[in-house]
């Protein structure tokens, strides 16, 4: 269970920090109006997920024998962790033209979450897969999954968002840089174990 808990919190920290749709939102909120403003597009997440993980799953499960596609999908999930990594490790720090961003309310962040294809991809390839793997050992596995991963993904961006209330710099200094790239070399730790799974359901290895 607690492999399953660290995987979604090393995901979850990675997503919450890293570049985005969202995380624009959540500080141009916070810069426009007030910290409670970033942490109520924060939130978002957890409303949007929901339907995207449900659908995943109820695809996946209709698949449990075909270890094949199973194997395929594994991959991809491995090659798109493995593109997060290097993303974050590729991290220069972030510049925003806020001039240009008009005041969003929770509910845009809400619609600009589920219009993002980055949670459909993460959850088909990925986070589906993962829960699929821990509900098979049993359902405090997935759990801990979840809350590793919602807790830190949500709690990432309140920080941010505190931060960024306090100190505009934030984005473009070293501390959010080396964050981010340690994150990204973990991603793609993270990546290699995604690969040997589908490998493994391929019966390459």
């Amino acid at each position: 269970m607690f492999d399953f808990l660290a995987m979604g919190t090393l995901l979850g920290l990675s997503a919450g920090f890293a570049p985005g749709p969202l995380l624009t939102l959540v500080i141009s909120e916070t810069l426009s109006h007030d910290i409670k403003s970033g942490v109520k597009v924060a939130l978002a997440p957890v409303i949007t997920d929901l339907p995207i993980i449900l659908a995943t799953m109820f695809i996946l499960s209709k698949l449990s024998n075909f270890h094949d596609i199973l194997g395929i999908i594994s991959l991809m999930g491995g090659f798109f962790i493995l593109l997060m990594g290097y993303n974050g490790l590729q991290t220069k720090g972030i510049e925003i033209n806020f001039r240009e961003i008009k005041p969003k309310s929770f509910s845009k962040g809400v619609l600009a979450n589920a219009l993002n294809p980055h949670p459909y991809l993460f959850w088909l390839s990925v986070g589906a897969p993962v829960m699929t793997k821990a509900l098979s050992q049993n359902i405090n596995a997935m759990l801990a999954f979840l809350a590793g991963f919602y807790i830190f993904l949500v709690g990432a961006k309140i920080v941010l968002a505190v931060l960024v209330g306090k100190s505009k710099s934030l984005l473009s200094s070293n501390a959010y840089i080396y964050v981010m790239r340690f994150l990204g070399l973990l991603l793609c730790a993270l990546a290699i174990v995604l690969f040997r799974d589908g490998l493994s359901l391929l019966r390459v290895i």
